[in-house]
């Protein structure tokens, strides 16, 4: 699976922004999908994923409420709609695939995804 994110840009506090993943190949719909970003000078870490079949999301407590992740199977695409975004939420924020056969539907842990998008690049000023 090939990923490729788009959607960044600059935004102002209190702004919205949608991410959106296009996904290649024809096993799009047996991953899991999920978002991640880094910050500079931080580590990865995860922001929200979504069931292969998606019927179950999950968040990050710091972007819960204000973040909704979705998944369209038919267009082979995952979007992260962003609102009230906040400067600490600026970063590169990367789509990534888990493979539905894995235990669960997400993990914390960026290194045990399977596939990994370019990322794009959201500045919040405040």
């Amino acid at each position: 699976v090939q990923l490729q994110a788009s959607g960044g840009g600059l935004v102002q506090a209190g702004g919205s922004l949608r991410l959106s993943c296009a996904a290649s190949g024809r096993t799009f719909s047996s991953y899991n999908m999920a978002w991640f970003r880094q910050a500079p000078g931080k580590e990865r870490e995860f922001v929200a994923a979504i069931h292969w079949n998606g019927g179950r999301t999950y968040y990050a407590d710091s972007v819960k409420g204000r973040f909704t992740i979705s998944r369209d199977n038919a267009k082979n695409t995952v979007a992260l709609q962003m609102n009230s975004l906040k400067p600490e939420d600026t970063a590169v924020y990367y789509c990534a695939a888990l493979a539905s056969s894995r235990g669960s539907y997400y993990y914390i842990d960026p290194a045990l995804y399977d596939y990994w998008g370019q990322g794009t690049l959201v500045t919040v000023s405040s």
